[in-house]
């Protein structure tokens, strides 16, 4: 790559994406900011817009405003709502960073000459020129890694990204954007899901699918029922709070079962599985799995990945066996594995045991 070689990033009007940007322009490139809306008008959406075009114009760059709230409700928030309302928990980001992100925002950077696209994620970005494979990595600060978010991206998308704070760490990024006159640099990080307000959950699928919303009961680990909840989609596997039974010790949900829209109750042991499906695995470091290949996984964004066993099935399914029972793997989510930093895939949870 040479320098003036056209960059788009992706700004969002925080210190992560800002900071991305200044160091590419620092770097000669040729760079225009682009900012997403995929929800209605609000002030939270008005703002980070704005904060995003303020340091757009700190950093002497073009920016643009690209609408994509149709597709993004197409894609990502029907989804969301329709996997709740089916039993499972989905996680958006995972879904939006393939389709939305690195999908439809990409091509629109094209359209703007800009073949390469840098993103404000603390991940990194490699080639094994032995394999002929695109890498995606950790970030190197564990605390921020976010590779487990981006685990559907392709070989071509990969091809394409600029991961500019993948070698640094959180604060390194905020000291670097109070240095340069930055004024985002002490905004805090997000840590709600961007389309739900204040993580109200429960008054957002009422909002989306009021009629997927139906009572029904909540049976204990032998099938009795032990009382009635007002949805499957208010709950997730490893919830305590609003269970609303009287109980010896704490009930935890344990399970969905969507076909009898039911609930399933239980004590904390009942968390525990070795085993999981999984299903639209996206396999990043090697084109094929063959047999099984020991890896570490973890089901959630936020645990430590741990040693398991990755085994191929029919259909591009996959069973992954941990070496040790995990708590709370809920169908929905993304299972990702991991081959030292270097993530080998990931795909969506079906069910675990």
């Amino acid at each position: 790559m040479t320098a003036k070689t056209r960059v788009a990033v992706a700004m969002s009007g925080g210190v992560d994406s800002s900071v991305a940007a200044a160091m590419l322009v620092e770097q000669g490139f040729d760079v225009v900011g682009l900012t997403m809306r995929v929800k209605p008008e609000d002030d939270r959406c008005t703002q980070a817009v704005e904060d995003a075009r303020r340091m757009a114009d700190k950093l002497g760059i073009q920016h643009h405003v690209v609408d994509l709230r149709d597709v993004f409700e197409r894609e990502v928030i029907r989804d969301f709502v329709s996997e709740y309302a089916h039993g499972r928990t989905p996680n958006p980001c995972v879904r939006c960073n393939p389709r939305i992100k690195f999908g439809v925002l990409m091509e629109h950077a094209r359209t703007l000459e800009a073949e390469r696209m840098a993103t404000g994620h603390y991940v990194r970005v490699s080639y094994n020129e032995e394999t002929g494979r695109r890498l995606l990595m950790r970030g190197l600060d564990a605390s921020k890694d976010q590779s487990y978010a981006l685990c559907g991206l392709n070989q071509d998308q990969l091809s394409r990204i600029i991961a500019p704070l993948g070698d640094m760490k959180k604060d390194e990024t905020r000291a670097l954007a109070e240095r340069i006159g930055l004024e985002v640099f002490d905004k805090p990080d997000s840590q709600e899901i961007c389309f739900v307000d204040n993580k109200d959950y429960p008054a957002f699928l009422q909002k989306y699918a009021p009629d997927a919303m139906a009572p029904g009961p909540i049976l204990d680990t032998t099938g009795n029922e032990i009382g009635r909840h007002n949805g499957i989609a208010f709950y997730t596997v490893g919830q305590r709070k609003r269970i609303g039974i009287a109980a010896r010790e704490p009930l935890y949900t344990i399970r969905l079962d969507p076909e009898r829209n039911a609930v399933v109750v239980g004590q904390n042991a009942d968390l525990y599985c070795a085993n999981l499906l999984a299903t639209d695995f996206n396999l990043i470091s090697i084109k094929k799995l063959e047999k099984p290949i020991a890896v570490t996984a973890k089901v959630r964004y936020n645990m430590k990945d741990c040693p398991a066993v990755l085994t191929p099935l029919p259909d591009g399914m996959v069973r992954v066996t941990f070496d040790e029972p995990q708590r709370a793997i809920t169908p929905g989510q993304a299972v990702v594995c991991y081959n030292d930093d270097i993530i080998v895939g990931g795909g969506t949870i079906l069910n675990a045991d």
